[in-house]
């Protein structure tokens, strides 16, 4: 790997922990340049979460500040003036973050997954089970995994963030989403945790690359 390449792969990886810094990267790239009310609106984000979204973005060197006292709806696309005063903090991609965005397809996004995943085994034991459970509520993950469920939960809610996994949303699994369920179907009581469509690519490409087992 390229020392460009490792360098977007690490940023990659600072973006994939949560899947909303990619939304609002993705935002901002449709939109050119923007403010948080604005985002909020568009991404369905709430605003205090945008405000603290850019800041981590910026920090990590992906977006940045516009600067002047007039932008032209040329520069932000989501304007319907000509030209307006700015009253807001104006974001754009920077170049890397630009740069970053046109590099990245299902296949980079996926082996930056991996990467992230490959950094904790916890991660890998929790998605190879979830593989295998289909849908499953904390307490189950915590017996195989033979760990505290305190230490499990914040995982889980760590790979739902991602965009790895995902709460099931029917009131009833049935026998076949649920594995390790002996009885034909149950009412969920609990939250319960399976791959989402992306974590179901990670898992079978982390299979076939032998970093989990099939």
């Amino acid at each position: 790997m390229s020392e460009e390449d490792q360098i977007l792969m690490d940023k990659l990886k600072d973006v994939l922990i949560d899947s909303r810094y990619l939304q609002v990267l993705e935002h901002l790239k449709k939109a050119n340049v923007d403010y948080g009310k604005s985002i909020m609106l568009n991404t369905k984000i709430p605003i205090q979460e945008v405000v603290d979204i850019l800041d981590y973005l910026e920090k990590k060197g992906l977006i940045e500040r516009v600067h002047g006292a007039t932008l032209k709806n040329t520069e932000a696309k989501y304007k319907l003036s000509s030209e307006v005063h700015k009253h807001h903090t104006y974001y754009t991609l920077t170049r890397i973050g630009d740069h970053l965005l046109r590099r990245l397809d299902e296949r980079m996004l996926i082996k930056g997954y991996i990467s992230l995943l490959k950094s904790d085994e916890l991660y890998l034991s929790l998605v190879s089970l979830a593989d295998q459970l289909n849908a499953d509520h904390a307490l189950t993950y915590a017996k195989l995994t033979h760990k505290p469920i305190e230490e499990i939960i914040p995982k889980l809610e760590e790979l739902e963030r991602m965009g790895i996994m995902e709460e099931a949303k029917a009131k009833v699994i049935k026998f076949g989403e649920r594995k390790s369920k002996p009885k034909k179907e149950t009412r969920t009581h609990h939250k319960y945790y399976g791959l989402t469509r992306t974590g179901e690519m990670v898992v079978r490409e982390m299979k076939r690359k032998g970093i989990i087992g099939k």
